[in-house]
């Protein structure tokens, strides 16, 4: 066995640093003699899958694996260091440091003119504010992640436009939309009764942007005991900022439970499903329901919860059109939170490119007790798994949504209330086998039927128990319709209810769904 002086590894760490700072200098416009390109990555993930999996080094040194989050918030990349800034681009990237919760490093590489150069670690990249680093850290620590910065919302102001942060997260944003909902590379084993597996990018490639175009690539290569992949992140800055994304997956072992083109989102109260907490504000969400437009052209709105217990809620369907988690209230007053602009979150919309085949769309909602916790998992599952052996391929965009007015022309749900179904201010007691659910259905041609209510029907449905009333009435308020479903159950069973209007053989609106259950 070779053995390496410290003489030998600081010339290697040298002459990296040096190859990195030839490579921001040299002239661009020549090309190397092999480019490196997509395929590149994925034969790295080809390789990578066809030997065992290697978790990463999780120690940091002293004292990077000791930093709490305060310690950790006060580590701050400076500004005047970030890179992509020079031949006229019209990006910026800073990198996020190690620490705290991020304790895999990850390398970063900037391609340009087809040359890949790791960024290394400087201690003069970051300001450390109150933390003391009293040893020199080695140029090969690497990085938690990146973001990019981009004059999303001024021509002379550089905005953050998206950020790859800790395993396979990362986060984007449109214009005058602030950070809720996070997206993934991957999900595994969500609903499973194993531990959750959360792969991770280990390694990027950002390629320089030219002067002349707004959009930027990244390349990212991920890994995880039971999966590597190469990804291919296309962005598209805008005010609703967009993603191409393709994933070549090569599975180390069978996978019973994986979820395409995942997102994470928090819901702790809303209209729908009150707490009862002495908070002021009225409702705490990144997101407020799951928007699915199934293959069959059918549009369904599932407003969200914070169930006692985790539940799983699946939807099958047969290439989907598109599914996401949104955020459609946008009305400040229903949030009173100066601080979180609640308001502003965007939803994330996956849009399928090609054909997925069969599937469905599986929903987790996990119980939390504060706003702190993401507690909603959506993703796509195929119903064929994947084994290993395979090179499987799939590509989607991914949509930073603000308004909710474009996503179908139909009419949408825009409240979901329950309640015992009893007069108004009756002082019976409640019987939990009987409830109310009301639904607020606007926008699409629904104003128009309002000088001719009695045109409109309400369509409910449920999978169990029974329907003891219904009724519909027009909303002169929200220019649309209220509706209200009387559902009763025996103790112990739950259901899956479903209504939408139409108008003769016309569907006016989506179909609102929802489950219930009687403890």
């Amino acid at each position: 066995m070779m053995t390496l002086s410290r003489r030998i590894i600081l010339q290697g760490l040298l002459a990296s640093v040096a190859t990195s700072a030839f490579a921001q200098q040299q002239p661009s416009g020549v090309p190397a003699p092999n480019p490196f390109k997509f395929e590149d990555v994925i034969r790295r993930a080809r390789e990578l899958a066809a030997a065992p999996y290697e978790a990463p080094p999780s120690q940091l040194p002293e004292p990077l694996n000791t930093l709490n989050f305060d310690d950790y918030r006060d580590i701050r990349f400076r500004p005047e260091r970030a890179l992509l800034g020079s031949g006229g681009s019209q990006y910026r990237m800073q990198l996020f440091h190690l620490g705290f919760l991020y304790q895999r490093p990850v390398t970063v590489n900037v391609l340009r003119d087809g040359v890949p150069t790791p960024v290394p670690y400087q201690r003069e990249l970051f300001n450390y504010g109150r933390n003391k680093i009293e040893r020199p850290l080695p140029v090969n620590l690497g990085f938690a992640g990146f973001r990019l910065h981009y004059p999303l919302n001024s021509p002379k102001v550089f905005d953050e436009v998206i950020a790859f942060l800790g395993a396979s997260y990362f986060r984007f944003l449109g214009a005058d939309q602030k950070y809720g909902l996070s997206a993934r590379g991957l999900a595994i084993n969500v609903e499973g009764g194993d531990a959750e597996e959360f792969p991770n990018f280990r390694e990027f490639w950002v390629q320089m942007p030219t002067p002349d175009t707004d959009r930027i690539t990244i390349y990212a290569l991920l890994d995880s005991p039971s999966v590597a992949g190469a990804y291919r992140f296309v962005l598209y800055p805008s005010r609703e900022t967009t993603l191409e994304i393709t994933a070549t997956l090569f599975p180390r072992q069978a996978i019973a439970n994986l979820g395409l083109a995942p997102l994470t989102s928090m819901f702790y109260e809303g209209e729908n499903d009150k707490k009862r907490t002495d908070d002021f504000r009225p409702e705490l969400h990144d997101s407020d329901g799951l928007l699915m437009h199934s293959g069959a052209g059918e549009w369904i709105w599932r407003p969200l919860r914070n169930p006692s217990r985790k539940t799983i809620s699946s939807f099958s369907d047969n290439n989907p059109r598109g599914f996401g988690l949104m955020q459609r209230d946008r009305v400040f007053e229903n949030y009173q939170d100066l601080e979180a602009h609640y308001h502003k979150r965007p939803g994330y919309w996956v849009e399928p490119i090609g054909e997925w085949g069969e599937g469905r769309i599986e929903l987790a909602e996990i119980p939390t007790k504060d706003e702190t916790h993401d507690n909603i998992v959506a993703y796509w599952e195929p119903t064929k798994a994947y084994e290993p052996g395979q090179e499987i391929t799939v590509s989607y965009r991914l949509r930073a949504v603000a308004a909710i007015g474009g996503m179908h022309p139909g009419g949408k749900v825009i409240n979901t209330f329950q309640t015992p179904p009893r007069a108004s201010g009756s002082n019976e007691p409640s019987d939990p086998t009987h409830r109310r659910f009301i639904i607020d259905f606007a926008g699409g041609d629904l104003a128009y039927y309002l000088t001719d209510p009695d045109q409109v029907q309400l369509v409910p449905s449920l999978s169990n128990g029974k329907i003891t009333h219904s009724f519909i009435m027009p909303n002169g308020h929200t220019k649309g319709f209220r509706v209200a479903v009387d559902v009763k159950l025996e103790p112990g069973q739950s259901t899956d209810l479903r209504a939408f209007l139409r108008a003769g053989n016309r569907t006016l609106t989506e179909t609102w769904t929802y489950p219930w259950s009687v403890e």
